[in-house]
């Protein structure tokens, strides 16, 4: 019995030892021990997330892909190809498991090696949030006490969700959400029972049984997990039969991105990276909720495309981009190599030209697919010489391609066709004007190759596009739209400019006095100067300041007068939004909300509203001088009384407003006169007829409630189409990124003729087509707004030739708008009327494009 009772008291002191050390390891170690209460409100790493307005997913930014995920959203299946693997017994033990330990405790004694068989669910949460990864006994020993300490803190669904969102997966993948996206392109409830238990394989070797890059391991690994969930039970033989038959499927699945837009994506990013810093950005879970409307988006992008290929073009084919053989054709395979090496962007594809018959060709794409060029996707490729220059049309496919040779190819939407990558830049932008909301913003036909984003960074000469914002000054000093101003050559110079500077007009063509609606409708350069010299420069600077433009880029010389300020494209839609909204200016912004990882508000816009709150809502009334005297097709109808307002009672108390930078009387005006510049005047029929600039606005939108300016500085170095409706504004502009270059001109044969038409690149032929295009868009399915004339305008006949009343009826006269008190009071003599040629400006149609 001695035997006995030195084994029990052995024992005994080698237990209380044990309790001992334990007891000494935890205070030793208890300094160190972090609180584990913080998980409670730990905050994962979540990549920064931006959104359309309207919920699509624009951009991701972040070194980490997480999409954390609620316990309950977990398939059951998941859960237990997990805890089959990694901790069986998870919902027994109390946070650590003895079984585990006495088993890695054996190897480490028989084999000398150490194990991490014995780390239970909750010590990897212990050590993935405040451990290394170190295999010393030091660590072991914290990660157990952490281990108790975490399962006294939080209950077992709790510790399962932070190892579910937490563990590294391989390919930048963190938590089982993002992994099932990374892997499968799928939502955890889409995956199948063979791709649970991949993903549930990867925790201990997210690299080595990565089944995108070793699949033999990733099989076997996957295959070893659904053993496990046989042996306990979770799954049957038949299924199990069937998992491990089924084939590596994984491949890498990016950001599911709804809409790309990457100008406004990086905008917002810059904006979080400046406000919390880069690392508080990328991982604080952020979801940033943009102004820009996809659809919006989607129609100014395509529109832009569109354009910029479509100038391209008509300035001629620069030539192949790469020979790839000459003599003897190469296999399938190498050509496909090659074409590889040359990255697709903007719907362009490179190819390799297999065979070129008279008017057609055949391509073939780095994919191996081949297609036929027909004659309507080559015979636009003149040759290009410079950009005032190009060669003959060709008449044979053979003049443009040879076999051999590495294109670019795109798909019109109709045809395949030879394409090029264009050298113009251009940028579309368009703002709510009523709260100045950024609808959608293209800085360039390309991200992929270029990141300047011209919208908000190219100051670029404004030309023509500054003129309604001339004559707005011209307005509130007393000009009236009938007043006439004169058209004709300016023979004394302005010399601040150090030189005698003589403006003419664009062509050099003078009608006369002309009526303001026509100067401006017509972009007549001689009369802009005039309003200017009437107003004074130091008036027309403040006035421009008053629009937003920095008094920096304005000069103080008469070609202000004609656009000769450099201004951003934003800044320019800014302004013109003025005219739609009744004289406010608002405030452009693009950021609508930011949220935080758990959708708590951080932050929302509070916008500059375009209302006064003091004033009552009036009632809409439909504009009654939309035909008057054959300016517009339909009935005319004289106002007799001043017209409603337009301004509406808006906001609350927490709402700002924007400030009232001209009447809402004189905004009306001009964008009366902006009017004109689409749909022109007078009366075809008897020969009265006038074309405004943007003529061909009207045959594409054919919507009477748009306005708009076009824009051409000197040479063509920069072209505008800024415009709007009540409900949407937007600017084009169009040119290239090295100011020194000139858009030049454009040359062909009409009707057979053996000499050549050339015309210069300008506002309407060079911008204007990508808005009319975006707007038709933008606008079709929502209705016209009628015209609404505000409190203190009202109409009078007028005689078109002198601007004076007239009590004529014919086509010889118009009613025009005015602010009251400033309507003409002399009535033009019958003399006047019989005698004075109305004005109608018949010179080439290059004036056409200004």
């Amino acid at each position: 019995m001695k035997w006995f009772k030195r084994l029990v008291i052995a024992f005994f002191s080698l237990g209380l030892l044990g309790i001992g050390a334990i007891v000494a390891a935890y205070f030793y170690v208890l300094p160190e021990l972090p609180d584990v209460t913080t998980l409670k409100t730990v905050k994962l790493q979540t990549p920064l997330r931006i959104y359309s307005s309207d919920g699509k997913l624009i951009s991701q930014f972040g070194e980490k892909r997480r999409i954390p995920v609620q316990y309950d959203d977990v398939p059951e299946q998941l859960i237990n190809a997990v805890l089959d693997t990694e901790d069986a017994r998870f919902f027994e033990h109390k946070g650590i498991d003895p079984i585990g330990i006495i088993r890695a405790a054996f190897i480490l004694v028989t084999t000398g090696k150490k194990s991490q068989g014995a780390s239970t669910i909750t010590q990897q949460v212990a050590r993935g949030f405040f451990l290394t990864r170190d295999k010393t006994y030091i660590r072991k020993t914290k990660e157990i006490f952490l281990a108790l300490k975490i399962e006294k803190a939080l209950n077992k669904e709790e510790i399962l969700t932070l190892y579910l969102n937490r563990s590294f997966l391989g390919n930048r993948a963190y938590g089982v959400g993002a992994a099932a996206q990374v892997y499968y392109g799928k939502e955890l409830n889409e995956l199948t029972l063979p791709e649970m238990a991949m993903i549930a394989g990867l925790p201990q070797s997210p690299s080595a049984a990565n089944p995108i890059r070793n699949s033999t391991r990733a099989l076997n690994r996957r295959n070893w997990v659904l053993s496990r969930m046989l042996e306990k039970r979770n799954i049957t033989q038949a299924q199990y039969e069937e998992a491990i038959q089924a084939p590596i499927t994984a491949k890498y699945h990016g950001a599911v991105i709804d809409l790309y837009a990457p100008y406004i994506s990086e905008m917002a990013r810059d904006y979080l990276v400046e406000k919390y810093g880069e690392e508080e950005a990328y991982t604080g879970g952020y979801d940033i909720y943009t102004t820009v409307d996809s659809k919006l988006q989607l129609d100014a992008q395509k529109a832009l495309r569109h354009n910029v290929y479509a100038y391209d073009e008509r300035h001629g084919y620069r030539g192949r981009t790469k020979i790839l053989w000459t003599d003897v054709q190469p296999d399938n395979e190498e050509i496909k190599a090659k074409l590889k090496q040359t990255g697709s962007f903007q719907g362009m594809h490179p190819a390799a030209v297999l065979s070129v018959d008279e008017q057609t060709a055949k391509v073939m794409t780095a994919k191996g697919d081949v297609y036929e060029l027909p004659w309507d996707g080559i015979k636009w490729a003149r040759k290009f010489i410079t950009n005032k220059r190009q060669g003959k049309a060709p008449k044979l496919a053979t003049e443009v391609l040879t076999a051999g040779q590495q294109v670019w190819i795109r798909n019109n939407g109709d045809i395949w066709q030879l394409s090029q990558v264009p050298l113009v830049a251009s940028a579309i932008v368009s703002v709510d004007p009523q709260d100045g909301a950024i609808r959608n913003l293209v800085g360039g036909f390309s991200f992929y190759t270029s990141q300047y984003n011209r919208v908000t960074q190219a100051k670029r000469q404004l030309g023509s596009n500054i003129k309604p914002f001339i004559y707005t000054a011209a307005l509130e000093k007393g000009y009236t739209l009938s007043t006439l101003i004169n058209n004709a050559p300016i023979n004394k110079p302005d010399t601040r400019q150090g030189t005698a500077w003589r403006p003419k007009n664009s062509p050099d063509v003078y009608g006369g006095p002309t009526r303001l609606r026509v100067g401006l409708a017509q972009s007549i350069n001689v009369m802009s100067v005039r309003a200017v010299r009437y107003s004074g420069l130091d008036a027309t600077i403040a006035q421009l300041v008053k629009f937003g433009f920095d008094p920096a880029d304005l000069p103080r010389n008469e070609s202000i007068a004609l656009g000769s300020p450099s201004v951003t494209p934003l800044q320019v839609v800014t302004a013109f939004s003025t005219f739609a909204n009744g004289g406010y200016l608002v405030e452009p912004y693009f950021i609508e909300r930011v949220e935080s990882a758990n959708g708590d508000l951080i932050e929302a816009a509070n916008p500059t509203l375009a209302c006064t709150p003091i004033a009552p809502e009036q009632p809409l009334v439909d504009d009654p001088f939309a035909a008057m005297a054959n300016e517009l097709p339909g009935d005319a109808t004289a106002a007799t009384e001043d017209m409603p307002s337009t301004t509406e009672q808006c906001g609350n108390e927490d709402s700002r407003f924007a400030p009232q930078i001209i009447s809402e009387q004189t905004a009306f005006l001009i964008t009366e006169s902006l009017k004109s510049v689409i749909w022109g005047g007078g009366d075809w029929s008897k020969g009265t007829g006038w074309n405004g600039t943007a003529w061909r606005a009207a045959r594409v939108v054919k919507r009477r409630d748009i306005a708009g300016k076009t824009g051409t500085t000197n040479e063509s170095r920069d072209t505008w189409f800024s415009g709007f409706n009540p409900k949407l504004a937007t600017t084009v502009w169009v040119g290239f990124d090295d100011h020194s270059q000139e858009l030049g001109r454009t040359s062909w044969n009409a009707n057979g003729a053996k000499d050549q038409i050339s015309l210069a690149e300008a506002g309407a032929k060079t911008a204007g087509p990508a808005w009319n295009e975006f707007m038709k868009d933008a606008l079709e399915g929502t209705p016209v707004e009628p015209t609404k004339a505000p409190e203190g305008i009202v109409s009078a006949r007028i005689d078109l030739a002198t601007g004076k009343l007239s009590r004529k009826t014919d086509y010889t006269t118009r009613f025009e708008y005015f602010i009251a008190g400033t309507e003409p009071t002399e009535y033009a003599t019958e003399q006047e009327e019989d005698n004075s040629d109305i004005f109608i400006d018949k010179s080439e149609e290059e004036d056409l494009f200004q």
